[in-house]
C-alpha cells in the first residue's frame, strides 16, 4: 500500500456522455475506500432520473454519492455553488480517511474546480427578461451575432443556439460593460486539486463507437419511461422549458415533442424525437471532448478499448496503491 502522503487529494473520472464513467467509478469503489462526488449539472435535480441516466437506488447504495438529488428542477445550481460544495465535501471525505472520487461530464464544473472562479457579476432578472424577449422575437442565432460584436472569443466557442450561455454572456456585458471572457481568466489562489495525473479521462478513439452507445442509451431511456417522466414534470405546472433543468439534453427535446403533440405523440413524432435527442446528445459529447482536449492535466484512457476498465483500475492503483 502506498503511503497516504503520496496519494492525491482526490481522483477524478471525466469523459463524454455514455463513455462508461459510472461503471468504472463503481468498479473503483469496490476496490478502494472512496466516496463519489457527482460532477454533473443534471444529476443535481430530483425527479429527473431516466433522462439523466442517474445511478439506480441499488448503485447509490453501493458507495456514498454526493451532489445528486440536491435541487428541485425549479431551482438553479451554479458552477460557483458546485466548487463550494465539492471543496467542502472533499475535506469531509478525507477527514473520514477516504478518497474523494469526482465523476462526471460537466466540464465547466471541472474547469472551475481546477482553475478557480472569477468574480463574475450576479444574475440580473430584469436584464435577463429583456434578453429572452428579444430572443423570442429575433431568435438566438441573431443574439449570437450580437454577442460576436461585443465578445468575439465567447461567441466563437458557442453554438448559435446555445441559448443558456448566449443569454448569460449578453447579461454579463449588459450589467458590467465587459465581455464575459474578461472574467474567465482562470486565476485562482486555490491549488488545483487534480494535479499530478489524478484526472482520468475516458475518450473514444472511434467516435462511431460512442455514437452507437449514445443511440442505445437514448433508446433505453425511451423504453424505460422517459416520456412519462417528462409528462410528470410538465404536469407540475410550475416548470417551463427555459429553466436550466429543462434545458438538459433530452429533456428539452422531449418537452417540445410533448407540447406539440398534446402529451400524446404519434409514431412519426416519436421517431423525430429519437432523431433529435440522439443528435443533441452527440453534439453534447463533441463539446465535452473539446473541453477535455483543453485540459493538459488529464490522463487519457481509450473508453472503446477492450481493456478500458482494466486500464482505469491500473491508473487508480498507481495513484492509491493496491486494493485493501
Amino acid at each position: 500500500m502506498s503511503h497516504p502522503s503520496t496519494q492525491p487529494a482526490c481522483i477524478a473520472l471525466a469523459g463524454p456522455t455514455a463513455s462508461g464513467k459510472s461503471a468504472a467509478s463503481l468498479a473503483m469503489a469496490q476496490r478502494w475506500p472512496v466516496e463519489i462526488i457527482s460532477v454533473d449539472s443534471a444529476l443535481v435535480y430530483r425527479g429527473m432520473d431516466i433522462g439523466t441516466a442517474k445511478p439506480t437506488p441499488a448503485e447509490l447504495a453501493q458507495v456514498p454519492h454526493h451532489l445528486i438529488n440536491i435541487r428541485d428542477p425549479l431551482q438553479a445550481y451554479s458552477a460557483a455553488e458546485f466548487v463550494a460544495d465539492a471543496t467542502r465535501l472533499m475535506g469531509e471525505i478525507r477527514a473520514r480517511g477516504r478518497t474523494p472520487l469526482l465523476v462526471g461530464g460537466t466540464m465547466l464544473y471541472f474547469k472551475a474546480l481546477m482553475h478557480g472562479m472569477d468574480d463574475m457579476p450576479r444574475a440580473d432578472a430584469a436584464v435577463r427578461e429583456r434578453i429572452e424577449a428579444r430572443a423570442h422575437a429575433l431568435g438566438w442565432p441573431a443574439l449570437h451575432a450580437e454577442l460576436a460584436q461585443v465578445d468575439a472569443p465567447t461567441a466563437a466557442r458557442l453554438s448559435p443556439n446555445d441559448s443558456q450561455r448566449i443569454q448569460r454572456a449578453l447579461e454579463v456585458f449588459a450589467v458590467s460593460g465587459q465581455p464575459i471572457s474578461a472574467f474567465q481568466t482562470g486565476t485562482s489562489a486555490i491549488p488545483n486539486p487534480l494535479a499530478s495525473g489524478a484526472l482520468l479521462s475516458l475518450e473514444p478513439n472511434d467516435r462511431a463507437w460512442l455514437h452507437a452507445r449514445i443511440a442505445q442509451r437514448f433508446d433505453a431511456m425511451l423504453d424505460g419511461g422517459f416520456l412519462d417522466e417528462v409528462r410528470r414534470l410538465r404536469a407540475r405546472g410550475d416548470l417551463h422549458p427555459d429553466l436550466p433543468s429543462m434545458r438538459c439534453v433530452g429533456y428539452r427535446q422531449a418537452w417540445e415533442t410533448l407540447a406539440a403533440a398534446g402529451d400524446t405523440p404519434n409514431a412519426a413524432q416519436l421517431a423525430e424525437l429519437r432523431e433529435r435527442g440522439v443528435a443533441a446528445t452527440r453534439q453534447l459529447a463533441k463539446r465535452q471532448i473539446t473541453w477535455l482536449r483543453g485540459m493538459p492535466e488529464r490522463v487519457v484512457v481509450a473508453c472503446d478499448a477492450p481493456d478500458a476498465l482494466a486500464q482505469v483500475l491500473q491508473r487508480a492503483q498507481d495513484l492509491l496503491g493496491p486494493p485493501a
